[in-house]
């Protein structure tokens, strides 16, 4: 009878060591919990980033408008008997000219 109860004592202890120690044991439950919540954040930020880009997409295949406004916006073209003016803010010095001009 002791040696049987020493057995199941003994059984009893590996098999904590394992669920808590061994491989597949509580910890890394935990920590593959952790790696979940992780990755399902950095999932949403990659679908919502796929959204702005299909919308995207969508805009450039459907119409000329899209097309016309990366060209202005991105490559500074404009049409044919436009003018282009460019408003410069005020900047915190009023003594500073034109971007390149020296006070020599």
């Amino acid at each position: 009878m002791r040696i049987l109860t020493l057995l199941l004592i003994v059984l009893l202890g590996l098999l904590q060591y394992r669920l808590w120690f061994g491989q597949h044991s509580i910890a890394d439950y935990f920590r593959q919990q952790e790696e979940l919540k992780s990755q399902q954040a950095s999932n949403l930020e990659l679908e919502k980033r796929n959204r702005v880009l299909r919308a995207d997409v969508k805009d450039l295949q459907q119409g000329l408008d899209a097309i016309e406004e990366r060209a202005r916006n991105e490559l500074g073209l404009i049409r044919e008997d436009e003018v282009f003016f460019r408003m410069f803010s005020q900047s915190g010095n009023a003594k500073d000219g034109p971007a390149g001009a020296s006070n020599d």
